[in-house]
């Protein structure tokens, strides 16, 4: 069985539209797939719509991907298999799209003293009703000629110490986790090699993600060392945090697919492995 629990959609910085995903996750053999937009759950009605509508041989599992912050650190949570209709999870979002919002009107303004204009707009009108992001403003500069690609937009503009960078005002680990716990769901610590900390760092991490509540730690992505992925497993059975994977896929790409690469060590404890719906499709 081919589980993928991490990929985004044109509901926040995603190229495919939930309907375009879905069927995608069904050309690439994905048995069971979680949409995590970055702080919204938009995608997951149009989604389960058109899976109902193309009888897609598909199971959807309701997911987030929070931003939050620990240490002077942007750490994301993945939230699985919560009520997305909770009112707490929705006042929640509605403050973190309040926060996008004014995050992206002060780096399209720091970005205009760098006499790069129009950033801001072109970062709108790119993510139309989506949660803003600032995928959406390197999106607007490579498309306008600004900056040559991706890599060069955020290592030139918009990460810490340059011109482009926001600090932003998200809400502590624990916070995020406590949302999805209150609405129903488990958290999920999302690709822990990504925040650039040392193994120490790393595994106080994963205490301080298990001790605010946290259930399970990405272990498999589409782009890890073995090792990396035999460590993970290993750091997050050693602090009781069970396994979860995901491709983090954002579009269709040579480096990073739907299902592409995920599969868990021998020694790694399922988050999945209790859930009445996966254990169906075990048994169908």
């Amino acid at each position: 069985m081919l589980i993928d629990f991490h990929s985004h959609t044109t509901s926040s910085d995603g190229l495919l539209s939930p309907a375009e995903l879905v069927q995608r996750a069904v050309e690439r053999r994905v048995d069971v797939l979680a949409i995590t937009d970055h702080d919204t759950t938009a995608g997951i009605a149009p989604a389960r719509q058109a899976i109902a509508e193309l009888d897609l041989p598909l199971t959807l599992i309701n997911g987030i991907e929070i931003s939050s912050g620990w240490e002077n650190h942007e750490i994301h949570v993945v939230g699985l298999r919560m009520d997305i209709d909770h009112p707490a999870l929705q006042a929640f979002i509605q403050g973190q799209s309040e926060k996008r919002e004014a995050r992206a009107i002060e780096m399209g303004l720091r970005l205009e003293k760098k006499r790069i204009f129009g950033a801001y707009e072109g970062a709108k009108a790119l993510a139309g009703d989506a949660a803003i992001t600032r995928a959406h403003f390197a999106r607007y500069m490579v498309n306008a000629g600004i900056v040559d690609s991706f890599p060069n937009v955020f290592k030139k503009y918009l990460t810490k110490g340059n011109p482009g960078y926001v600090p932003s005002n998200w809400p502590e680990l624990a916070e995020a986790i406590a949302i999805i716990k209150q609405s129903g769901g488990v958290a999920v610590l999302a690709h822990p090699t990504h925040y650039k900390l040392s193994n120490k760092w790393l595994k106080r991490l994963l205490n301080d993600f298990k001790a605010a509540g946290g259930d399970a730690l990405e272990v498999a992505m589409s782009q890890q060392s073995p090792q990396d992925r035999v460590n993970l497993a290993q750091w997050g059975n050693d602090v009781g945090l069970k396994a979860s994977q995901g491709s983090d896929f954002h579009l269709i790409s040579s480096w990073c697919d739907l299902g592409r690469n995920l599969y868990l060590p021998k020694d790694a404890e399922p988050i999945w492995q209790d859930w009445p719906e996966i254990l169906a499709l075990s048994e169908a």
